[in-house]
């Protein structure tokens, strides 16, 4: 389950503590567009691990259909494809176009990977069915949890990118300055380089 830890350090429970979206209209510009920077940041990776989870689960159905209808065709075979639609590309389901990069992808795939210890999903067929029925609801257990935080974060967005459209209309920001402000500002860090170590999930 994604909990979000009032006070926490973390990426997510930044984006979604109650204050991340208060008082926007005196914040700065700069400041408005990090948050927003943040949170699409938080988007991605709740996205991709959610279509790992939804890899995981595919694996699960294409096992229990094979067993149901007597097949003899090895799932382990279908593994590299099924994993591979599901963990890259872009998002689906959001309406929204993604062009960042998850920023801890090695880590997401480890906590998958511990939601069923036992569950070896390179040998699915190995699996008795009660494994492979915790497995597939451990698995929409936690792609319900991701599912629901990443629209939380998705709600965050909507409401710091409508703060920064307004500012554009009402003329109080223009584009000159932001493509000024963006050729002076230094490289950024990567995603994966900025906070504190721990502060991330």
């Amino acid at each position: 389950m994604i909990e979000v830890r009032p006070g926490g350090r973390r990426r997510i429970d930044r984006v979604l503590a109650p204050d991340y979206v208060t008082g926007l209209d005196r914040l700065d510009l700069g400041e408005v567009r990090a948050r927003r920077d943040d949170a699409a940041q938080e988007e991605t990776d709740l996205s991709y691990l959610r279509r790992l989870l939804h890899g995981r689960i595919d694996i699960v159905l294409a096992e229990q259909r094979r067993r149901a209808d007597g097949g003899s065709a090895s799932v382990v075979e279908q593994l590299a494809s099924i994993l591979a639609d599901n963990a890259v590309g872009p998002a689906t389901g959001s309406g929204r176009h993604q062009v960042m990069e998850p920023s801890r992808a090695e880590a997401h795939r480890r906590h998958v990977e511990a939601l069923v210890s036992d569950a070896d999903l390179s040998d699915v067929a190995a699996l008795p069915d009660e494994r492979l029925d915790l497995a597939l609801r451990t698995y929409r257990s936690e792609e319900a949890s991701v599912s629901q935080r990443r629209r939380q974060v998705q709600q965050v967005m909507d409401l710091l990118n409508e703060q920064i459209g307004n500012r554009y209309r009402a003329g109080s920001a223009s584009v000159d300055d932001l493509l000024a402000a963006e050729r002076e500002k230094p490289d950024r860090e990567k995603p994966a380089e900025r906070g504190k170590p721990g502060e991330d999930r």
